[in-house]
């Protein structure tokens, strides 16, 4: 059994009357050995990290951080003093998931998924969304079910900002959220797939070029829009807006447009907002202050 691509799982599903969180969960018994009864408790251990990275990410005042200070802590308090203009839901999928990106920057323990300069946009979609309205069995679910989406983008085109790009990070991390919303909400395995597909399709060609190489600027607020975006694309699967382009394609149209990419737009600092006046005078204060 191979997580290889989403048109091999749906069938899966369909013909054994699966959901993706049970195939899921066969894949990587069968995968690993590991007793499903071990997987699921795993998985808890995962979403307890999550919670556990939401909670001290906004209260980090980013100490250990070099650029980004506090983000999550802002926007909680502006939120407090009804400075925003966002509804209270988004105000929490803001500050979760930037939360979350604050404590990776500070060096706190995170759940990449699928990686550590994605990790606020699972968390910070599912918990504000779902977090409180759900059973830990549910939102475990969920979690597999983001799961199986993430395996299925690294098993067809790049997940990692070096490779394709921050599409292939926070883009495809969008989608893993997307999905998991999607499961929540009911959704057909389909629709779980084209709002995963959406959520990609609405973050391809989006470059990943750090200031001074750290996983900061502007890594973590684009955190909080992969995340928005994800909600907002499980919203528009549940309405019956179709993603048209399949998610294998779509993914495939990732990898496609990560080899196009110059080297300075994946992951070297040497493009886009690293390569600012502002980009670059940050590196080179930082290089003389801490020898980067």
């Amino acid at each position: 059994m191979e997580l290889a691509n989403a048109a091999a799982l749906l069938a899966l599903c369909e013909a054994e009357n699966k959901t993706i969180p049970e195939a899921v969960i066969e894949y990587e018994h069968i995968r690993s050995g590991v007793d499903p009864a071990a997987i699921r408790q795993q998985m808890h251990g995962t979403l307890a990290v999550m919670r556990e990275s939401v909670a001290k990410g906004l209260a980090d005042p980013g100490t250990y951080a070099h650029l980004a200070k506090g983000y999550g802590q802002k926007v909680r308090e502006a939120g407090q003093q009804k400075r925003l203009i966002g509804d209270p839901q988004l105000q929490r999928i803001t500050m979760y998931s930037l939360g979350v990106a604050q404590h990776n920057a500070s060096l706190g323990r995170i759940a990449a998924c699928p990686t550590a300069g994605s990790c606020g946009v699972v968390p910070g979609a599912l918990l504000a969304t779902a977090g409180q309205k759900e059973t830990d069995e549910r939102l475990v679910d969920a979690l597999f079910t983001a799961a199986g989406i993430g395996t299925i983008s690294a098993a067809q085109g790049p997940i990692s900002g070096a490779e394709g790009g921050c599409q292939a990070e926070c883009g495809v991390a969008s989608a893993m959220a997307a999905g998991s919303l999607m499961y929540l909400m009911g959704g057909t395995n389909a629709q779980i797939f084209d709002a995963a597909s959406l959520a990609l399709q609405n973050l391809l060609g989006l470059v990943c070029d750090p200031i001074a190489s750290l996983v900061e600027v502007p890594c973590i607020t684009r955190n909080a829009c992969a995340a928005a975006n994800a909600v907002m694309c499980a919203d528009m699967a549940a309405a019956g807006i179709p993603a048209v382009v399949p998610f294998d394609e779509t993914v495939n149209a990732l990898k496609l447009i990560g080899r196009s990419m110059p080297d300075s737009l994946r992951e070297t600092s040497k493009g886009g907002l690293a390569a600012t006046p502002t980009g670059r005078r940050l590196n080179n204060e930082l290089n003389q202050t801490h020898r980067l």
